[in-house]
């Protein structure tokens, strides 16, 4: 009878049989490893969670604060059944990490979600060795290279300066947990006043709460004197796009920061008057060394560009298989509380 794989795609799960535990479950299951906190890799009802300490204040904020959860450094080391995994930084958010398992002298790497320019907020990428790499493919064609951040958040300190001399409010859309923390880290402030749509103002105010050092913002209400906004930057996610929400900010310009943005079509979809190629995941050559860096004999891919990214990487002698998950392209964002109700954020993911 063959080995069963360390790892192993059960169509709930990356599932770990020796160890009995489940890596980012997409259905409730006894235990769970959990590579970050966005909502299609951390899902509600498994009876014990664990996952790196930085991801602790929004998992909770999303999952529930009474959730089973323990904590780990990257590096350090746990064991299950004689299994040992440990979490090392992905670079994609924070708390963000790959699942390195280890048995019987055979290493499995899951990386979840992951880029390697350092965005200064969260730990940076470390490449980790493995016999095989678990990858995802989001970004997986040629066509998608990343400029350099800071060329980025020039251009959007450029949007903003011009919008402030046409007395226009700067309305930057983007997903609350990753890409927002990013740019605040990113952009010159100067001690100007930055607005935030609930699910942004709740977000960065629970990192806050935690220690995490970023700047304060302020809340969007109904009772928002409508004069502030003028010149102002107003952070959004991107489901204000076309809502009664938006009205209020006339006359406005809209900004998206998205690594969908690096292809005009999707510019064109969103309407928006700026879009900033600005994106969390690794781009076609850091995918590459990525996967060259873990110095793996086998990688499965996963969601994004499966059948290219792998058959790419099997013409260039790296042993790949496509690998079906439900990590998908939108991410459900929490519920916030603005304009007197409950607003159901639904986002598209990177």
């Amino acid at each position: 009878m063959p080995k069963k794989p360390l790892l192993q795609f059960t169509g709930k799960s990356i599932y770990c049989a020796q160890a009995n535990v489940h890596i980012d479950p997409w259905i409730p299951v006894d235990r769970a490893i959990i590579t970050h906190a966005h909502s299609d890799h951390a899902r509600w009802g498994s009876r014990h969670y664990l996952a790196h300490k930085d991801s602790e204040a929004i998992l909770r904020l999303r999952l529930g604060a009474e959730i089973s959860l323990q904590t780990v450094s990257y590096g350090e080391k746990f064991v299950m059944n004689g299994v040992t995994f440990s979490l090392h930084p992905a670079g994609h958010i924070i708390g963000s990490a790959q699942v390195r398992v280890e048995y019987k002298g055979e290493v499995w790497v899951a990386s979840g979600d992951y880029k390697l320019e350092d965005d200064t907020f969260s730990a940076p990428f470390e490449p980790v060795k493995c016999n095989v790499f678990i990858t995802e493919s989001t970004f997986g064609l040629p066509v998608y290279k990343w400029k350099p951040q800071g060329e980025i958040f020039s251009e959007i300190d450029h949007w903003w300066a011009q919008n402030k001399r046409e007395d226009k409010t700067s309305i930057l859309m983007g997903y609350a947990l990753g890409k927002m923390q990013r740019i605040l880290k990113g952009i010159h402030l100067d001690g100007q006043q930055v607005y935030a749509h609930g699910a942004i103002y709740m977000l960065n105010e629970r990192l806050r709460q935690a220690g995490y050092d970023l700047p304060e913002l302020t809340l969007v209400t109904k009772d928002t004197d409508k004069k502030l906004f003028r010149g102002a930057l107003v952070l959004a996610p991107p489901s204000v796009d076309g809502s009664t929400w938006i009205r209020k900010f006339n006359p406005y310009s809209l900004g998206y920061c998205s690594g969908w943005m690096a292809l005009r079509g999707a510019k064109n979809r969103r309407a928006v008057d700026q879009g900033f190629v600005l994106s969390d995941h690794a781009d076609w050559p850091d995918l590459n060394k990525a996967v060259k860096e873990s110095e793996a004999e086998k990688v499965f891919v996963t969601h994004g560009y499966t059948s290219i990214f792998s058959r790419w990487l099997n013409e260039n002698g790296i042993e790949a298989g496509e690998v079906s998950t439900m990590y998908g392209n939108e991410e459900e964002e929490d519920t916030s509380k603005t304009e007197g109700g409950s607003e159901e954020e639904r986002e598209e993911k990177e």
